[in-house]
């Protein structure tokens, strides 16, 4: 690829920390991303992580501006365009409530079974997001450093997937997060997402580019590698920001 027309970015651990607000030197270079290529963040997390992690924290843009950027809430079985108005709905692809009331049931016995359902959490541990029900072992709101030491080598969570998947063939079941699991219609991963994308923007994947940090073939952004999308790894927003430093400059303007 001589020059990315389309950067897409997962969110959490590549944009910000986990759960976290975007730093404000991220937020100005996706608006100096945004006035050479469209910009796309795709991640299981739901609309309003995007809203609090990176829509109110990009510094003020016109709307023509903001018009390039792309959000895709639960791996693109929804997806937004910032307008003028706010955060427009394209579309969202809902589980019927069959699917949803299963996958609970499964994923809450499966981890009660396997010792893996805290007593002790910051938030909810099960979340109906429309699209997509994720498990959250310490809930939403766990701090980094809990999360981080809660399941260092991903075993307790690929168990999770594993005894669940087995439950409830008929649909997806994907590690998520550093303590998530995700279920959604089956077929749903990041690659999806950008075979959405591709439908919606009509840029071909070809063409695009994305950055994640879970890049490994156990990671929820492998998919995206595996469908030969020309990727680049990161281990934080730290790295990312480092990296645009380096990109932006070699894209022309529009």
């Amino acid at each position: 690829m001589t020059s990315p027309r389309l950067v897409a970015f997962d969110l959490d651990d590549t944009l910000a920390p986990s759960k976290s607000a975007i730093d404000p030197r991220i937020g100005e270079q996706l608006l100096s991303l945004a006035e050479r290529v469209e910009v796309a963040i795709i991640s299981g997390g739901q609309l309003q992580q995007f809203r609090s992690q990176v829509v109110e924290r990009l510094p003020e843009a016109d709307a023509g501006l903001l018009a390039h950027i792309h959000l895709m809430p639960t791996c693109g079985t929804q997806y937004y365009r910032l307008t003028a108005d706010g955060i427009e709905t394209v579309y969202a692809l809902s589980l019927t409530d069959d699917e949803k009331s299963r996958a609970l049931a499964a994923v809450e016995e499966e981890a009660r079974r396997l010792g893996l359902w805290e007593s002790e959490t910051w938030g909810p541990i099960l979340e109906d997001r429309g699209s997509q029900i994720t498990f959250s072992a310490l809930g939403q709101s766990a701090p980094l450093d809990a999360k981080t030491a809660w399941d260092p080598t991903g075993e307790k969570k690929n168990a999770l997937r594993d005894a669940v998947a087995a439950r409830i063939p008929d649909l997806e079941v994907r590690s998520g997060g550093s303590t998530s699991v995700d279920i959604t219609h089956r077929g749903i991963d990041k690659a999806y997402g950008m075979r959405k994308l591709a439908e919606q923007t009509g840029i071909p994947l070809d063409d695009m580019l994305f950055v994640g940090d879970r890049l490994d073939e156990h990671g929820n952004d492998y998919p995206v590698l595996a469908m030969g999308v020309t990727c680049h790894a990161v281990e934080g927003w730290e790295d990312t920001a480092a990296y645009l430093d380096e990109l932006i400059p070699t894209l022309p303007a529009r």
